[in-house]
């Protein structure tokens, strides 16, 4: 008897140490980071090419994403599925469905997402009513921003990119004073 109890003691430290590496893998896998900006070209029937960098952040396993209007800018939200569920997560614990405000956050957070499934070749289709709410054509720009990838018009990126005395006043204003 005293033996089955030792045997059974190994195993419980064996399947303790499975457990931790088990834990470890899964959280590395979520730990997704986009950087990098790149310019696309829909096809005839506006489908995209997903660009190899951002397909080898998700990793093999991840080929649906959740794409949305962005509330503040002119452009879309792309995120990988798995932090979808995270952030829909965070909306639930901060909103009730039962105030009318917070009724009309979640409506329009959820009124322009779109489950956005990569094809056999790396591309996605986004609803031409999207493309036209950000003024996008045919030419975008894809960029990498942490956990998401936005979705530019190629015109409206372009412009931006001529802000860069208002971006350092910003850094100074909001990372330089603490």
């Amino acid at each position: 008897m005293l033996n089955i109890l030792k045997c059974g003691l190994k195993w419980e430290k064996v399947f303790a140490k499975f457990l931790i590496f088990a834990l470890l893998i899964i959280t590395l896998n979520f730990m997704v980071t986009f950087i990098g900006d790149f310019e696309c070209r829909a096809d005839a029937k506006g489908r995209i090419v997903m660009p190899s960098a951002f397909k080898k952040a998700v990793g093999q396993g991840e080929i649906r994403f959740v794409a949305r209007k962005h509330l503040f800018e002119k452009c879309l939200e792309i995120y990988p599925y798995s932090h979808w569920e995270e952030l829909l997560e965070q909306l639930r614990k901060k909103l009730n469905p039962y105030n009318r405000k917070h009724d009309m956050l979640i409506r329009s957070f959820f009124k322009s997402a779109i489950d956005l499934p990569l094809d056999g070749n790396g591309r996605f289709l986004i609803p031409r009513r999207l493309m036209e709410q950000v003024g996008a054509e045919r030419d975008v720009v894809l960029v990498g921003i942490d956990k998401k990838i936005e979705l530019w018009a190629k015109t409206v990126y372009d412009s931006m990119n001529d802000e860069s005395d208002m971006i350092a006043s910003l850094a100074e204003e909001i990372l330089g004073e603490t």
